[in-house]
């Protein structure tokens, strides 16, 4: 039996993940699920015999890669997280997976795969550069975009959503403008605030500023009205929803 452990500060994906573990790696038992660093530092000094960790990035009082600047875990570890962002991907080339949440069944298992081939020892200076370039992280500004033969740059504070539409990308703003940019979708969730903007499906990114309009959907989802823009397709997908709202109520 293989002894591991849950950090995440939402019960409901904590208790997710859990149902998930027992489903595809019965070998593995949950001995414990902890919402905060404060309570994971001390765990992990006096429990010696963890086999894995499932750690979501963001806790309840801090990001999880402080306790491992604190305790010396010999184990993988598999971060969880609602955002996609460099850092993970830094996570990942480093041989420590990750699981975009809410967590699939299938990629619980090839994470699980991946594990079973790792060292067991985590580099805490992997950790804890990882932590320096979160914390330091700068977010994109603005967005120069080109009108005719000129070029006008946009503050993000004047943009209310990115959207793709018939392989371009474009950015809607606050005074109803539309205009083309050179990124994509992907690239542009990247480069953003994630505490400013939210992916809510594989078209649209909006702004907290655009999230005055909201109306129930079709299969417990949410459509989103933004002055400006007449699209249908302005709906947060059903599998992030539960992330959208507690995004909204931060």
């Amino acid at each position: 039996m293989m002894n591991v452990i849950i950090l995440e500060d939402e019960s409901r994906a904590s208790n997710h993940l859990e149902r998930l573990l027992q489903k595809v790696a019965p070998e593995m038992k949950v001995v414990a699920k902890l919402e905060s660093v404060r309570d994971a530092v001390p765990f992990l000094k006096e429990n010696t015999d963890i086999a894995l960790v499932f750690s979501d990035v963001q806790l309840a009082d801090g990001l999880s890669f402080e306790i491992f600047g604190q305790v010396q875990v010999r184990c993988p570890i598999v971060f969880t997280t609602a955002y996609d962002h460099y850092a993970i991907e830094a996570f990942k080339t480093n041989g420590i997976d990750y699981l975009l949440k809410p967590v699939e069944e299938e990629r619980l298992k090839q994470a699980i795969e991946k594990v079973k081939m790792l060292s067991p020892v985590v580099s805490m200076e992997t950790l804890l550069s990882i932590t320096n370039t979160s914390n330091s992280k700068t977010f994109k500004s603005r967005f120069m975009v080109k009108i005719g033969d000129k070029i006008k740059s946009i503050p993000v504070e004047e943009i209310l959503a990115f959207y793709s539409l018939e392989k371009a990308t474009y950015i809607h703003t606050s005074d109803n403008r539309d205009y083309c940019i050179d990124y994509s979708v992907d690239q542009i969730e990247l480069l953003l605030d994630p505490g400013l903007y939210f992916r809510i499906n594989r078209k649209y990114i909006v702004s907290i500023q655009a999230c005055t309009n909201i109306l129930a959907w079709t299969n417990s989802r949410l459509r989103l009205k933004i002055e400006g823009i007449n699209d249908e397709d302005i709906i947060v997908a059903r599998e992030r929803v539960q992330d959208f709202k507690e995004w909204l109520d931060r």
